[in-house]
């Protein structure tokens, strides 16, 4: 998909949907060399490591490109989902920190857990390029749109438009951001999610925020659903609230009203 198109589809979804923060797209990238220039890393502009999910707010509300590495994350448990370290079995990594912290009650547990997520291989990819849509610096494998729960509930209604099936998602309260980024890579479908802790302490992301993301292939269908889901019913974002009723007040108000003669 251009750019132009992705643009395009950017500035309906703003639009459509009132967004407070871009629609963006997230390449995997499989090579330094493909960061472009104008890309910001961390670790180089602002001299910092960070976690995945800032880099996200960054890209959906500074309007940056940003470029993750390994050598730009400081989330462990995000390097062990992306696979960006050399510990020869992440799984088992990441489901004994599960525990350490509290997330879980025994191993074996977590790791059955684990064993649910979506992870990426010990160096598939070297990281990831985020960009907002309306400026994409490359073509993007995932689209990622943060909304209230009314808005992801339109994105939904577009999604399912055309399609037999419903939309998945898959819930943990931590490390959102494979679910969210690997888990649709390796689908290939629309999911709904709702940000981890991480989301919440490291980047901001607010109380009433939820997640949905896409293949960039699915795009075209979800902006057609858009404009043709509910459409017979008058179905859009703002909901449309029903007036249609005349409210009844304490009787106080009707005893005033009569005495008022109105």
């Amino acid at each position: 998909m251009i750019a132009s198109e992705l643009a395009e589809h950017s500035k309906f979804l703003m639009d459509n949907l009132r967004l407070k923060t871009f629609p963006i797209g997230v390449r995997f990238i499989r090579d330094i060399e493909e960061i472009p220039e104008k890309a910001r890393r961390p670790s180089l502009f602002l001299e910092k490591k960070i976690t995945i999910c800032q880099g996200v707010t960054m890209a959906r509300n500074y309007g940056w490109q940003v470029a993750l590495t390994r050598s730009d994350i400081i989330c462990v448990p995000a390097l062990l989902a992306f696979g960006l370290t050399p510990a020869p079995d992440a799984s088992t990594e990441l489901s004994g920190l599960f525990c350490e912290v509290g997330f879980k009650n025994n191993k074996e547990v977590s790791l059955e857990e684990v064993k649910s997520m979506s992870l990426l291989e010990k160096d598939e990819f070297e990281g990831i390029l985020l960009f907002p849509m309306a400026k994409a610096a490359a073509e993007p494998d995932v689209i990622v749109i943060y909304g209230n729960p009314a808005q992801i509930s339109r994105l939904i209604q577009a999604s399912t438009f055309n399609s037999t099936s419903r939309v998945s998602g898959s819930f943990g309260g931590k490390v959102e951001c494979s679910e969210y980024l690997v888990s649709t890579l390796k689908t290939g479908q629309p999911r709904v999610i709702i940000p981890g802790l991480g989301d919440r302490i490291f980047s901001m992301t607010m109380d009433d925020e939820m997640v949905f993301a896409l293949p960039v292939s699915f795009l075209d269908e979800l902006v057609d659903g858009l404009k043709k889901s509910g459409s017979k019913i008058g179905a859009r974002y703002p909901i449309t609230h029903y007036q249609n009723f005349q409210p009844e007040f304490p009787k106080v108000y009707k005893e005033l009203a009569e005495k008022l003669g109105i």
